[in-house]
C-alpha cells in the first residue's frame, strides 16, 4: 500500500495536479482500492492535521507581512538602512540584505519579504547602476531570509508536525538568519566592488536622525512581538494577532498609508494564501496518517541508518535529499510531509529536533531559488520584469553560498543552539 500511495501520488504530480490536491487525491485512491477503511478517516484525519492552536499564527503573521508591506513601514526601514551604509561601495545592496533581515522579522514569510523590499529596492539599484539580474538575485536571495528569522511560518509548521516548542524553534533561526545575511552581505560588497557598483552621498547626523525617527515605530516591532514572546508576555500565536494590531493602528492612523479601502484586498489575499496553506497541511495529515499505518517512516529510518552509523554522512544524505525536494515542493508540504519520515532518523542519531527544524527551514529555504517551484525567483522576476531564466543563472552564486551556510549550520550546532541554551 504504501508503494501504491507513493506511485499515485507521483503520477499526480507528473501530470500537474495541484499538491494539495495531489496529496488527497493519492490517499483517497489508496482507501478505496483497500476498501476497508472507510472515507470519512481522510475528513477526519484532515480535519484533525488543522484543529491545532499555533497554526493560528500563520493567518495573523500572514496578514501582518501584508499590513507592513502596504503601511508604509518597509519603505521606512529601508530608508533608514540606507542614510546608515547607502554611501559604501555596493551600499545599496546592502541595504537590500539589511532590509530583508529586518522585514524578515515581521512578516515571518520569504515570498512577502522578496515582494517588500524587492519592490522598491530593485528599481532603485538598477537606476543606481546596478546590475538588474544582480539585483534580483540578491532580492531573490535575500528574502530567505524571511524564514529563518524569527517569527516565521515555516517554523510554527515544523513546530506542531514535530511537537516542538516552537519558542526555542524561534530562537535558533536567529543564528542562522544573521549567518546567512552577513554571508549575502559579503559576497555583495565583493562584486560591487569589483564592478563599481554604489558609493552614493554620505547622509549628514541630522539626516540619519531623522530617518531613524521616520522608522522608529517600525523598527519597535520586531522587538515588542519578539520581546514579548521571549518575555513570557505572550505565546507565538499571540504575538501575531499583537502584530496584526500593531501594524493596522501604525498602518492606518500613524503612517496614513493604508486606506479603508485597502482593507479588503489586503485581508483577501492573506485569507487566500492561508487557504492554500491550511489545505495543503490538512491532505498532508490524512497522507502523513497512512505512511504511519503502513510504518513507511520506521522503514526509512532503519535503510538509512543501516547503510552508515556515520552522523556526518547521515546527515549529508539528509540535506542532499532535502535540497532535491526542494527544487519541486513546496516549503509547507516538505516541512508537513517529510517531518514525519525524517524525525525517527534524526532522534535515533541523538540530533536536538530544534536544531533539525533549522536544518530543514533552511533547506525549505534554498528550495524557493531553485526551479521550477522557486517561489522568490517568480517574485523577483514579476518585479523586475525578467524571465526566469535570467535570473536562475544569476542566483547560481547565492545558491552556493547559501548550500556553504546550510553545511555550516548543520555541522557546527552551536551557530543555532547558543542562544536557545542560554534562553534556559
Amino acid at each position: 500500500m504504501g508503494t501504491m500511495l507513493f506511485l499515485t501520488l507521483l503520477f499526480l504530480l507528473i501530470i500537474n495536479v495541484p499538491i494539495a490536491v495531489a496529496l488527497g487525491l493519492s490517499v483517497v485512491a489508496v482507501f478505496m482500492i483497500e476498501g476497508n477503511i472507510p472515507l470519512l478517516v481522510v475528513i477526519q484525519k484532515m480535519f484533525n492535521g488543522t484543529d491545532s492552536f499555533p497554526l493560528m499564527a500563520i493567518p495573523f503573521f500572514l496578514l501582518a507581512g501584508k499590513l507592513m508591506e502596504t503601511g508604509g513601514i518597509s519603505a521606512r526601514l529601508i530608508h533608514f538602512a540606507n542614510t546608515i551604509v547607502g554611501n559604501l561601495p555596493g551600499g545599496l545592496a546592502i541595504v537590500a540584505v539589511i532590509g530583508c533581515t529586518f522585514f524578515a522579522a515581521i512578516s515571518g514569510s520569504s515570498a512577502a519579504t522578496t515582494a517588500a523590499v524587492g519592490g522598491i529596492l530593485i528599481p532603485h539599484m538598477v537606476k543606481k547602476g546596478y546590475d538588474i539580474r544582480f539585483s534580483s538575485a540578491l532580492h531573490a536571495a535575500g528574502g530567505t531570509i524571511g524564514v529563518m528569522i524569527p517569527p516565521s511560518v515555516p517554523m510554527v509548521l515544523y513546530g506542531v508536525a514535530a511537537s516542538t516548542s516552537i519558542n526555542d524553534l524561534f530562537i535558533a533561526g536567529i543564528g542562522p538568519g544573521i549567518l546567512v545575511a552577513i554571508s549575502l552581505i559579503i559576497y555583495s560588497i565583493w562584486v560591487s566592488k569589483k564592478h563599481g557598483w554604489g558609493g552614493g552621498r554620505k547622509y549628514s547626523a541630522g539626516e540619519i536622525w531623522k530617518a531613524f525617527k521616520d522608522a522608529i515605530l517600525a523598527i519597535l516591532m520586531p522587538v515588542i512581538i519578539l520581546g514579548g514572546i521571549y518575555g513570557g508576555i505572550f505565546t507565538s500565536t499571540e504575538a501575531a494577532v499583537v502584530a496584526v494590531v500593531y501594524g493596522l493602528v501604525v498602518g492606518l492612523f500613524v503612517y496614513k498609508e493604508i486606506k479603508w479601502k485597502d482593507l479588503g484586498g489586503i485581508f483577501t489575499s492573506s485569507a487566500s494564501l492561508t487557504a492554500a496553506i491550511m489545505l495543503i497541511i490538512a491532505t498532508a495529515n490524512s497522507f502523513g496518517f497512512l505512511l504511519t499505518r503502513e510504518n513507511i517512516p520506521q522503514e526509512i529510518a532503519q535503510f538509512m541508518l543501516g547503510i552508515t552509523d556515520s552522523l556526518f554522512i547521515t546527515l549529508l544524505l539528509i540535506n542532499v535529499f532535502l535540497l532535491i525536494m526542494g527544487t519541486f515542493m513546496e516549503t509547507a508540504v516538505i516541512i508537513i510531509l517529510l517531518t514525519p519520515i525524517l524525525l525517527p532518523i534524526i532522534l535515533a542519531l541523538g540530533v536536538d529536533p530544534v536544531l533539525f527544524g533549522v536544518i530543514i527551514v533552511v533547506n525549505s529555504a534554498i528550495g524557493m531559488l531553485t526551479p521550477p517551484v522557486g517561489i522568490n525567483l517568480l517574485v523577483a522576476g514579476k518585479i523586475s520584469g525578467l524571465p526566469n531564466t535570467a535570473i536562475e543563472r544569476a542566483v547560481i552564486p547565492f545558491l552556493i553560498i547559501m548550500i556553504v551556510d546550510l553545511m555550516l549550520i548543520t555541522y557546527v550546532p552551536e551557530i543555532s543552539m547558543f542562544l536557545v541554551n542560554l534562553s534556559k
